[in-house]
């Protein structure tokens, strides 16, 4: 049966069911990143039940973290083939049932099979997929609407923080993790809102994916085979930013970064608890973190939404992951409430910051129609730095006996994160200036001139020549 498409906008709406989805979105961000953060809550409580040290606890949290960003691909993939709200209400399902499955274990194993491995696949479902449609239904005030839209994170750790640790200590950890795996099946309801949307590039996408589907079906008499190169070509075409320079670099630069933000919410609270800050004190730093976490991410998106700034979106970017990794290497000096409270404050804002520019600059470099895919690539290259970094971290604090080495690893990682990107952004430019004064030297057609209101510059010819030998490149599958 064929499906039936409706006939779309030319352009994101920017507005009307729009700001459903951003509902929807900060819902889906409360319910998976702010229940994630809330699972360093149980840290203590696992580690004393199950007697084991800090580096066999902390893979409960890593592989949670892991498996959304790991499996961020095959929740494009679902949403792409399927729809956005099939595979949010299945990611429900499935993070539900790992909470009330990990309420029954009888080890640290259980735990990663279930708060780990089952939980963290159903939020990976979710989360990708719910980002990505904010971007289709928002262009001019897309970095607002990611940053109300990702303070969900923060807002969620904010509320739920103080009332988990009240939770286990009213029902213990496994009353708490019953309750959370009741809570999280609102996962479902979010996926009823994403309501889809066909934009014109959408379109005039998949009339070309259908001018080469019949093409080939002409040509070839083997239906079997055809849907199958058919099939290889067109993830071709999904994943053809893969071999963009911009976006490799971007992608290099987020391994670091990620590497660097994933221990603080693990061993934020025990940091505090070992330099003699009570439980209740300790979770509220983490509520702290959370609610500016918040501001950082509303205020930034419209601060980076004003013209002066939305040209410098990416600077912005870099300007706050170089921030937190300088917040992480003052964090060993600060040992008491005092000041463990600016710390949060701080790093909490730049934290949002970051958060809310990562798909921001993602769709700047990709495109709007790829951005689902291109989200899933992004996250899942978060997969292994999460994996790896708070156990590598609970393995230094168990050497060390500090969390000096350990936070000061974090800290420089997110530094040469910001620095890489910078670096890239500055060599790109210099090159373009060395090709623009080139081509002005060697052929007068070249020359930038002006025509009315109409400008003509070398460096958007060069653009247009790499774009145009990429998609010869894409399409030549199609041929074959």
């Amino acid at each position: 049966m064929a499906k039936i498409t409706r006939a779309g906008p030319a352009s994101p709406p920017d507005g009307g069911w729009g700001w459903m989805i951003v509902a929807g979105c900060f819902l889906v961000t409360i319910c998976t990143r702010a229940v994630t953060r809330c699972i360093s809550i149980f840290f203590v409580e696992f580690q004393t039940y199950f007697a084991q040290d800090y580096s066999q606890t902390a893979w409960i949290h890593s592989i949670a973290d892991c498996m959304t960003m790991l499996c961020a691909p095959l929740g494009s993939v679902v949403s792409n083939h399927l729809s956005c709200q099939v595979g949010i209400m299945l990611g429900g399902l499935l993070a539900s049932t790992g909470f009330i499955l990990g309420s029954f274990a009888t080890s640290l194993k259980h735990l990663y099979l279930t708060l780990g491995v089952l939980t963290g696949l159903g939020f990976a479902l979710c989360y990708s997929p719910a980002i990505a449609m904010v971007g289709k239904y928002f262009s001019r005030r897309k970095a607002l609407a990611y940053g109300i839209a990702l303070s969900g994170s923060g807002i969620g750790t904010f509320i739920l923080a103080p009332i988990v640790q009240l939770l286990i200590e009213q029902f213990s950890w496994r009353g708490a993790l019953l309750i959370l795996g009741g809570f999280v099946l609102n996962l479902c309801v979010c996926g009823a809102l994403m309501r889809p949307i066909t934009l014109k590039e959408d379109h005039s996408s998949s009339e070309k994916n259908h001018d080469h589907g019949t093409q080939k079906e002409d040509y070839s008499p083997l239906t079997k085979e055809w849907a199958q190169t058919s099939l290889c070509c067109s993830l071709q075409r999904e994943y053809s930013f893969l071999l963009m320079s911009d976006f490799v670099v971007l992608a290099v630069s987020v391994l670091f970064m990620a590497y660097g933000c994933s221990p603080l919410f693990v061993y934020l609270v025990p940091y505090a608890l070992s330099v003699g800050v009570s439980h209740q004190q300790a979770a509220f730093l983490m509520s702290i973190l959370g609610v500016i976490d918040i501001i950082g991410n509303i205020t930034f998106g419209w601060l980076t939404d004003r013209r002066f700034l939305k040209n410098y979106r990416y600077v912005c970017y870099l300007f706050a992951v170089g921030l937190d990794g300088l917040c992480y290497l003052c964090l060993p000096m600060l040992q008491s409430l005092p000041l463990l409270v600016p710390f949060s404050c701080t790093f909490g804002y730049f934290d949002g910051a970051y958060v809310t520019l990562i798909p921001v600059v993602t769709a700047e470099i990709v495109g709007t129609t790829s951005l689902s895919s291109a989200l899933g690539v992004v996250y899942f290259l978060h997969a292994v730095p999460y994996l790896v970094s708070p156990p590598i971290a609970g393995w230094l604090v168990d050497t060390t006996g500090s969390y000096t080495a350990a936070f000061l690893l974090c800290g420089f990682s997110m530094i040469f994160s910001s620095v890489l990107l910078g670096f890239a952004r500055f060599v790109k430019k210099v090159k373009r200036t060395q090709l623009r004064f080139l081509a002005k030297e060697s052929d007068p057609k070249l020359q930038l001139w002006n025509n009315g209101s109409v400008a003509y510059s070398v460096a958007r010819q060069l653009d247009q020549k790499d774009e145009g030998a990429l998609a010869m490149a894409v399409s030549g599958c199609n041929l074959t």
